[in-house]
C-alpha cells in the first residue's frame, strides 16, 4: 500500500515521507478489524490504492505551519478512506468492471456489498475526521461528502445529454473530484495553525489542481491506453458521460460529429457502437481539441502555482509546485 513507485511522486513526496509511511500504517490498522469476512475486502480496497496524492496534499500543507502533527496524520488517513470509498460507490454505480488494471470490488463481490464497504469506508473516514477535534474541519469534510454525492448525481442525470453538457461541467468536476483536492489541502493548512491568508492559499491551490486533475483524466480517457489507464479507452462516452474533450468537439462540430449517432447507438444496444466510438475518438484527436484541452489545463495549473506566491519558500513549497508539474504531465 505504499505509494506509486515512480520516482517523480517519490521526489515529491520527500518531505513528508516519513509521515506517508504513518499514514500507511493507519491505513493498514483499518484492515484489521474483528469481522473475519470485512479484512480481506478492506485489505483488497486499500490494496487497490493509487499514489496517495490527496494524503501527501494534506501533509504537504500542514508542513508549514506544524503543530501538532498527530491531526494531519489523522486527517491525511481520513481523506484516502473517502477518497477510496468513492471509487467504490462510482465503480459500482458505473457497473465499472476494471480500476487501475485490476477487477473492481463490484466486478469480484457483488454490487451489495461494494455498497456496503463503501459506506463502511465513509463511516470509517468520518470517525477520523471526528479525532482531529477541529469542528471546522469535520464540518468541511462532511460537506465534501455532500460535494461528491451531489456531483456523482450531476453526472447520473446528465448522461445522454448533450444539451446539459457544458453548462454543468466544471461544477461536476468540482464537486466529484477537486472538491477532496481543494479539502485535503484546506484541511492540512487549518489543522497546522496556518495563518487565514495561508488557508485561503492553500484551498485555491487545492481546488485549481483538482480541476486540473480531472481533465487530465478527461483526456486520458479518449487518448490513453487502456494498460496506462487500467480501464477501457472511451469508456466515459459508453456510459454516456461528456467530457470536456467530446464537448469541445459537439461545439467545434455542431452539425458533424457522431456523439449523438454514437448515444443513439448505446442506448438501443447497436453493434454499430465500436465504429462510432472510434470515430469520435479519432475526430478529438485529429481536430486539435487536444491542445486546447491542455491549455484548459494550464490555466488551472498556472492559478495553481500562483495560488503558492504567498507561502514561505521551503520544501514543502516546492514540493506543492512540482505537483502541478505532475499532475499536469501525467499519463495515468
Amino acid at each position: 500500500m505504499q505509494p506509486g513507485p515512480d520516482l517523480q511522486t517519490v521526489a515529491i513526496y520527500a518531505p513528508v515521507a516519513r509521515r506517508l509511511v504513518q499514514v500507511e500504517e493507519r491505513l493498514r490498522q483499518v484492515c484489521q478489524t474483528d469481522i473475519a469476512d470485512l479484512n480481506p475486502l478492506l485489505d483488497y480496497a486499500l490494496a487497490s490504492g493509487g499514489k496517495r496524492v490527496r494524503p501527501a496534499l494534506t501533509l504537504l500543507a500542514a508542513e508549514f505551519y506544524e503543530h501538532p502533527q498527530e491531526r494531519s496524520l489523522i486527517m491525511a488517513s481520513a481523506v484516502e478512506l473517502l477518497h477510496l470509498a468513492t471509487l467504490i460507490h462510482d465503480d459500482t454505480v458505473d457497473n465499472a468492471g476494471m480500476r487501475r488494471g485490476k477487477p473492481t470490488i463490484n466486478k469480484i463481490y457483488g454490487n451489495h456489498v461494494a455498497v456496503l464497504l463503501g459506506d463502511y469506508l465513509f463511516a470509517t473516514s468520518a470517525t477520523f475526521v471526528c479525532d482531529t477535534g477541529v469542528v471546522r474541519v469535520i464540518r468541511r469534510f462532511s460537506e465534501t461528502i455532500m460535494e461528491l454525492a451531489s456531483g456523482q448525481l450531476i453526472e447520473f442525470f446528465t448522461t445522454f445529454e448533450p444539451s446539459k453538457a457544458r453548462r454543468l461541467y466544471d461544477e461536476r468536476i468540482y464537486r466529484k473530484t477537486a472538491s477532496l483536492f481543494r479539502t485535503s489541502a484546506e484541511s492540512g493548512a487549518i489543522l497546522s495553525g496556518a495563518p487565514e491568508s495561508q488557508v485561503a492559499a492553500l484551498r485555491q491551490y487545492g481546488y485549481n489542481i483538482g480541476m486540473a486533475f480531472q481533465i487530465v483524466d478527461d483526456l486520458l480517457d479518449v487518448q490513453g491506453e487502456a494498460s496506462e489507464i487500467g480501464k477501457p479507452v472511451g469508456n466515459d462516452l459508453l456510459q454516456g458521460v461528456l467530457t470536456l474533450p467530446a464537448i469541445m468537439l459537439m461545439e467545434r462540430y455542431p452539425n458533424d460529429h457522431s456523439i449523438d449517432k454514437l448515444f443513439a447507438a448505446i442506448q438501443a444496444g447497436d453493434a454499430s457502437v465500436p465504429e462510432l466510438l472510434q470515430h469520435s475518438i479519432d475526430m478529438i484527436s485529429e481536430s486539435g481539441i487536444i491542445t486546447d484541452c491542455f491549455a484548459v489545463i494550464r490555466g488551472y495549473c498556472a492559478d495553481a502555482s500562483e495560488a503558492l506566491d504567498t507561502l514561505p519558500d521551503c520544501a514543502p513549497r516546492r514540493s506543492l509546485t512540482q505537483m502541478v508539474d505532475y499532475i499536469r504531465e501525467r499519463t495515468r
